[in-house]
């Protein structure tokens, strides 16, 4: 069995030092890029779970059950994220009477706090997004670097042993052109994941934001927590009573 004088094996042989590190940089583009599609894909589903399993947070009875339901998904969950930091919000607001907090209302202060919760939990959800974005956009072009490279080699390896026949042309030429395969191939992968990733990122961070705006409405009007801080004056005058 002979070995085919035009295959991968032939290519990875004949190139020089330039080809085979452009061959290793789209090798581990590609390695990179599905690492990230296949966690973050992963981690996309269970943060679908936790949205549609969050709607038990209202079924039930306090506050305690309520986060004890978000527990149950696991860690990682935006949902019980946003929701200690709502209650975390109220108490502080309830409790630090003489903090710059106090000087604003209790609903600009929770709305604050919930939007950054909502904020730091989808730029987790971006991690590695990056990534995808940049193999995407820099794959292709990395791969036609090695085919441009790889055809000059090639011309200069056939005008310096004066064969400029098709069958000796044709050979190297097609060999070259492979690279621009391989960028890609590395790149398609990485911009459709990049796609279908934010797709879903987007999906929760709506559900996030629905979710933010049931728990204001909760803490005003239906938390314990939330309705002594409204019985708290602003500014206390000393010595007020009855």
């Amino acid at each position: 069995m002979t070995d085919n004088p035009y295959g991968l094996a032939a290519l990875w042989n004949q190139g020089d030092l330039v080809i085979r590190s452009v061959a290793v940089a789209l090798l581990l583009m590609s390695i990179t890029s599905w690492y990230v599609i296949v966690t973050r894909a992963w981690r996309a589903a269970r943060l679908r779970r936790a949205a549609r399993a969050a709607t038990g947070f209202w079924e039930a009875h306090t506050l305690g059950e309520g986060l004890a339901v978000l527990e149950a998904l696991g860690e990682g969950n935006p949902f019980l994220h946003l929701a200690a930091e709502g209650r975390a919000a109220v108490d502080h607001h309830a409790s630090h009477h003489d903090d710059l907090a106090a000087h604003a209302s209790l609903a600009d202060w929770l709305t604050e706090s919930l939007r950054g919760a909502v904020d730091d939990s989808s730029e987790r959800m971006q991690g590695g997004l990056a990534v995808l974005a940049s193999v995407g956009s820099t794959a292709p072009f990395v791969g036609l670097f090695g085919t441009v490279w790889g055809i000059y080699h090639a011309l200069v390896g056939i005008g310096a042993s004066g064969q400029a026949s098709v069958d000796k042309v044709a050979g190297p030429v097609g060999e070259a052109l492979v690279m621009t395969a391989f960028g890609l191939a590395v790149a398609i992968p990485a911009v459709l994941g990049y796609n279908a990733l934010t797709r879903a990122n987007r999906g929760v961070v709506n559900e996030l934001d629905r979710f933010a705006r049931k728990l204001h409405r909760y803490f005003l009007s239906g938390s314990p927590a939330s309705r002594q801080a409204a019985r708290v004056a602003p500014v206390p005058s000393p010595g007020a009573g009855g």
